[in-house]
């Protein structure tokens, strides 16, 4: 089996995001795993003006317009597999991960991506949209996915002393999005590394 890494990319950049509670969670949880390593991409280290570059990273690849966007790109490019962790706005995912997904195109091509969402529904209007933008990027969407609903986010959001514990209802769901997200990232890995 060959070396993976996967990463979560937290798509809110809000002040006091309840975004860093399910990802205290998932890197208690996955930090234990041997089969890959864990990697976080937070995008509020990666401050980006709204879209502007002056063509599609479609056709200049990984010509980047400045050293923001290729540092966003460096990170994204050593990846083998994603998690999305994603919060719902108004039926839809954050602006600030659409914008920085726009930035770049190859780093995500051909690698699959999960979703953990929270929010309305636990999110899953925002991973469905999600699931559609990925396949323009050649983004392999996967099926298996984590909703927070309210119930647990409510739990997690008025505890006194925050614990990962608090989302120990979703640990079986986890891991079986998890293994499928090392099954297609091994898979891809090889077939992008034959061609």
């Amino acid at each position: 089996m060959v070396a993976l890494r996967l990463q979560i990319i937290i798509g809110s950049t809000r002040p006091n995001r309840f975004a860093d509670k399910p990802l205290a969670w998932l890197v208690d949880r996955l930090s234990g795993r041997d089969d890959f390593e864990l990697d976080v991409l937070d995008l509020r280290d990666h401050p980006l003006p709204l879209f502007n570059s002056p063509m599609s990273p479609v056709r200049t690849q990984r010509d980047y317009p400045n050293e923001a966007v290729a540092a966003l790109g460096r990170q994204i490019d050593s990846a083998d597999g994603f998690i999305a962790l994603t919060s719902e706005y108004n039926h839809g995912y954050p602006a600030s991960l659409k914008n920085a997904m726009d930035y770049v195109f190859p780093e995500f091509n051909k690698k699959p991506m999960t979703f953990v969402g929270y929010g309305n529904v636990g999110g899953s209007r925002a991973v469905e949209q999600l699931r559609l933008v990925s396949v323009e990027f050649e983004i392999a969407p996967l099926r298996h996915a984590v909703h927070i609903l309210g119930g647990v986010m409510m739990a997690a959001m008025t505890a006194e002393e925050f614990t990962p514990a608090l989302f120990e209802s979703l640990d079986d769901r986890l891991v079986m999005m998890i293994n499928e997200l090392v099954w297609w990232s091994n898979a891809l890995k090889l077939a992008r590394e034959a061609t």
